[in-house]
């Protein structure tokens, strides 16, 4: 299974990866908690979905980008995760780090009255309730943004996800709009270059054409429809 980013074109899957649809469920108050799968996308291997965001076949490719000049070029980072991310305070026992740098803003780590950082600072060693939580924020964020493990351990503890790509819909006051595309089961990225990214368990590709850290989503699709 492998995904090849196409120079100013699309992604090219090969191998038998499914393509799905998922959607965001968030309660009443708007609030991301859970994602929902609608159902299956036919897809014949290999398959080209789009990544300018204008082909009138979505999610696969039309070949639109030749005409629109898309500039599809790469600005997302070449070191690893594990030097990028941040440790947040917390008593030690749950242990949650951040990468900014691949965060795509979807918004499962806080709720109307708290933030994941809020809920880990204010965790007791014996407030298993609340450690739960945080746990489940975390491992609800598509792009592994977050992560955690437990004092003791030396590696991360990633969900338990398929290798698939999953054509995500977001739920926001105005309506439903198109998220990115989630890729998880640690599927293989190639860049335009032929260089590979670093294989993780959850990635988050744009899908728009407007993030400014493709191929990875930066959340640039919200301020799209924002404007529109």
């Amino acid at each position: 299974m492998k995904i090849t980013v196409q120079e100013n074109g699309p992604y090219l899957v090969t191998g038998d990866v499914p393509l799905v649809r998922k959607a965001q469920v968030v309660t009443e108050f708007g609030e991301p908690v859970a994602w929902e799968k609608e159902g299956d996308i036919p897809a014949v291997p290999p398959y080209e979905l789009c990544r300018c965001g204008h082909s009138s076949d979505k999610p696969f490719c039309d070949y639109t980008h030749a005409s629109i000049g898309f500039d599809g070029t790469e600005r997302a980072p070449r070191d690893t995760s594990a030097q990028r991310r941040v440790r947040h305070p917390g008593d030690g026992a749950l242990i949650v780090h951040r990468d900014y740098a691949v965060c795509c803003e979807s918004g499962y780590c806080g709720t109307r009255l708290a933030n994941l950082q809020s809920m880990l600072a204010a965790a007791a060693p014996d407030d298993t309730n609340l450690r739960s939580q945080i746990i489940a924020m975390i491992e609800r964020c598509p792009s592994g943004s977050y992560t955690y493990t437990i004092a003791g351990r030396e590696s991360d503890i990633e969900p338990d996800l398929p290798a698939q790509i999953a054509v995500t819909t977001e739920i926001t006051s105005e309506g439903p709009i198109a998220g990115p595309l989630w890729v998880t089961g640690g599927i293989e990225v190639e860049r335009a270059d032929g260089q590979p990214m670093e294989t993780r368990q959850r990635v988050t590709l744009c899908r728009c054409g407007l993030s400014k850290s493709k191929p990875l989503c930066d959340g640039a699709h919200r301020a799209q429809h924002a404007a529109e």
